[in-house]
C-alpha cells in the first residue's frame, strides 16, 4: 500500500472538482465519500443529488474561515491531501475497510486523533476500487494548527501496519534515502511529450553518468551543460557555488518558462554538499596511466581496484571502529565504476550494463555516512576507464565483470546485514543485469580457448592441480562444461612461468565458489587476470621445471588407469604443446 502525500494547497472547492470529476483520462467512476470526521450530516456530492460541491467546501472550511476572521489575515497552505493507493495483487477492500483505513492514516498523521473532539476536518473519497483520496483542513476546531512534521514518515509506517492487520501485500519501510517517485501529472507529461522517462528521472541519469567524469562540482556543471542540461547555479556574493538547480529542455511550466529542480530533489544524494564530499574527496595528482605496468590496461586497473573493494566488503560486518563507513564508501565508489564500465563497454553488453548502474543507483546510498577517502582506488579505476579506455580487451574486460558480480553479492549482503531492505533489493537487481553482461562478455574468450585446448594427458595432469589446490569443489569444477577452457588457461599461466596449483588457489581463496553457478568460468577470468603477467625465470629453472612437470605426468597416467575416467572429457584437438 502507498500512500502519496500531495503538496499543501489553498483551495478546497478546487480540490474536490478534481476527486468528484471524471478525472484526466476518464479514470474516475462512482465518486462517493467513504469516511469523514462526522458522517452524519455531511453532504456528499456523489451519492446527494442535492448537496454540491461548494456546500461540501464550505463545510470542511468552517474552522479555517473563523480563524481567518479572528486572526484578520487569511491561512495559506490549509488543504492536505493525500492517495492511498492498493497493490495490483491486493484484494478489492470494501468501502468499510477503506473508511477504517483512512481513520488510521490521519490519526497516525495527527490531523485527526482518535477521540479528539477538537480535530481537524476531513473527508475520504473513493473514486476507484484500488485507491482513495484523503482531503483535510488542517485547522483545527479550536484554531490551532496540526503539526504535521514528518507526516510523510508516520503515514508510511501506519501503512506498513496496516498492510500487516489486513493482509496485503507488504511493502519495505521507507529510510528517507530513496528517491520520489514521479507523480501522475509527470507521468502524463513525459507521455504526452514522448518521451520514455520522465525530467527527474532523465535528470537524475544524466547527473550519474557525468559524475565519473569530473573532479569537483564546478566540473560537473560544465558538463553538464556541455551534455544538453539546462543548469542554474546558485553563488553567494563572493562567486562561491551556494546549489544548483537543473532542468530539461522543452520541460517547462503553463508560462512557458524552464522548470528547474535542485539536485537534492531529485535524489538525496545529488545534492551540492554530498556532491561535494564525494567529488573532492580522492586525490588526482598522479594521472592513473602512471600508475600502469606494461601489461595493464584500465580494465585490470579496475580489476585489482575492486580486490580491495572485495576485502573491505567481506569484513565490513566486524566490530572495528570505522568499517561501515568504509564499507559505504566502497559501495557508492562501485556504482561510480559500474557506470564508467557502462559507458565504455561495447554495444552488446552496453544496456545491460547501464541497467545495472541504473539500479544500483539505490544500493549506493543509505543512512551511513560514506567515509570520503575510503574509495579513492575504485573511483580513481572510474575515471581511468572513462579518460584512458580505447577498447576492451576481451579477456580484461570480462575479468571485470566477473569482478563486479562478487563486488554486487558481497554490497548485497552486507545491505542485509544492516537491515537496508530496499538496498539490498537493488543489489540484488542490478546483480541479475552484471551476471548476464559477465555471461556475454565470456562467449569470446571460451570460443577462443575452445580452438586451443591442452592434450586429454596434460588435462589430466591439470585435474591433480585442481584436485590438490580446491579440494571441496574439484568435482564440481572438473563436471562443468567450461573445464576443458579452464585447462587451457591454466595451460597458457604455465607457459608464462605460474604454478597451476597455486593460481587455482589463489582465486578460490580471492573469490569463493559456493555461490558460483560455474565455478570454473569463475576461475577463468580471475586466472587470466592474475596470470597475465609471464614470470621471468632463468633456462635452467625452465629445464627443471619441465622435467618435474615430465616426471608427474607419467605418474599420473599410472594412477588415472587404476580408477574411474573423469567426469567430464573432450576430444583431443590439436593445440600449442604444454611441453
Amino acid at each position: 500500500m502507498i500512500a502519496a502525500i500531495k503538496p499543501a494547497g489553498s483551495r478546497t472547492r478546487g480540490l474536490l472538482a478534481y476527486l468528484y470529476g471524471p478525472g484526466r483520462h476518464d479514470e474516475h467512476f462512482d465518486p462517493h465519500i467513504v469516511a469523514a470526521f462526522a458522517m452524519l450530516g455531511m453532504p456528499d456530492p456523489g451519492r446527494d443529488e442535492n448537496a454540491t460541491l461548494t456546500e461540501l467546501a464550505r463545510h470542511l472550511d468552517e474552522p479555517v474561515q473563523l480563524r481567518n476572521s479572528e486572526f484578520g489575515r487569511p491561512v495559506t497552505d490549509h488543504v492536505w491531501h493525500c492517495a492511498v493507493r492498493a497493490a495490483p495483487e491486493d484484494r478489492q477492500l470494501s468501502d468499510a475497510e477503506w473508511g477504517e483505513i483512512a481513520g488510521r492514516i490521519v490519526h497516525a498523521v495527527g490531523i485527526a486523533p482518535e477521540g479528539d473532539d477538537l480535530a481537524c476536518r476531513w473527508i475520504a473519497v473513493r473514486h476507484a476500487d484500488d485507491h482513495i483520496h484523503i482531503l483535510a483542513t488542517t485547522v483545527r476546531e479550536d484554531g490551532r494548527r496540526p503539526k504535521l512534521h514528518n507526516n510523510g514518515i508516520r503515514v508510511g509506517d501506519a501503512c506498513r501496519e496496516i498492510e500487516r492487520d489486513y493482509g496485503l501485500r507488504q511493502l519495505k519501510k521507507g529510510d528517507g534515502t530513496g528517491s520520489r517517485r514521479p507523480t501522475q501529472a509527470e507521468i502524463h507529461k513525459a507521455d504526452r511529450l514522448g518521451w520514455e522517462q520522465t525530467s527527474q528521472q532523465w535528470l537524475e541519469d544524466r547527473i550519474r553518468a557525468a559524475i565519473p567524469h569530473v573532479t569537483d562540482t564546478e566540473e560537473l556543471l560544465t558538463y553538464l551543460d556541455a551534455d544538453g542540461v539546462e543548469v542554474k547555479p546558485r553563488r553567494g556574493p563572493s562567486g562561491d557555488l551556494l546549489g544548483y538547480a537543473v532542468g530539461r529542455p522543452g520541460d517547462e511550466n503553463d508560462k512557458g518558462e524552464q522548470i528547474y529542480r535542485a539536485g537534492g530533489k531529485i535524489a538525496p544524494d545529488l545534492s551540492l554538499p554530498k556532491l561535494r564530499a564525494r567529488l573532492e574527496a580522492a586525490t588526482f595528482e598522479e594521472h592513473p596511466t602512471a600508475r600502469r605496468t606494461r601489461h595493464t590496461t584500465p580494465w585490470h586497473q579496475a580489476t585489482d581496484a575492486l580486490d580491495t573493494l572485495h576485502v573491505e566488503l567481506a569484513g565490513a560486518t566486524g566490530d572495528e571502529s570505522g568499517r561501515d563507513e568504509r564499507a559505504q564508501a566502497h559501495i557508492a565508489a562501485l556504482g561510480e565504476l559500474i557506470e564508467a564500465t557502462a559507458q565504455h563497454a561495447p554495444t552488446n553488453l552496453r544496456i545491460e550494463l547501464q541497467s545495472a548502474s541504473r539500479e544500483f543507483a539505490r544500493a549506493q546510498r543509505s543512512q551511513i555516512r560514506a567515509e570520503g577517502r575510503a574509495a579513492d582506488t575504485v573511483r580513481l579505476a572510474a575515471r581511468d576507464i572513462i579518460h584512458t579506455a580505447t577498447g576492451s580487451d576481451g579477456s580484461a574486460l570480462a575479468a571485470l565483470l566477473a569482478a563486479m558480480v562478487w563486488a554486487a553479492i558481497l554490497a548485497q549482503r552486507w545491505h542485509e546485514a544492516k537491515n537496508h531492505a530496499h538496498q539490498s533489493d537493488a543489489a540484488r537487481r542490478a546483480l541479475d543485469h552484471l551476471q548476464t553482461a559477465a555471461d556475454q562478455a565470456l562467449v569470446p574468450v571460451l570460443a577462443d580457448l575452445d580452438r586451443r585446448l591442452p592434450r586429454e594427458q596434460a588435462r589430466r595432469t591439470l585435474a591433480c592441480d585442481v584436485r590438490a589446490a580446491v579440494p571441496d569443489h574439484a568435482e564440481r569444477i572438473l563436471a562443468d562444461e567450461n573445464w576443458p577452457a579452464l585447462a587451457a588457461v591454466l595451460a597458457d599461466a604455465e607457459a608464462g612461468g605460474h604454478e597451476p596449483h597455486q593460481l587455482l588457489k589463489e582465486a578460490a581463496e580471492q573469490r569463493e565458489l559456493d555461490t558460483a553457478r560455474r565455478p570454473a568460468r569463475v576461475l577463468i577470468t580471475r586466472i587470466q587476470h592474475t596470470g597475465r603477467n609471464p614470470v621471468r625465470i632463468s633456462q635452467a629453472e625452465a629445464a627443471r621445471i619441465r622435467s618435474t612437470r615430465s616426471i608427474s605426468a607419467a605418474s599420473t597416467t599410472a594412477s588415472v588407469q587404476k580408477r574411474p575416467p573423469e567426469p567430464v572429457t573432450a576430444p583431443e584437438r590439436g593445440s600449442r604443446p604444454r611441453r
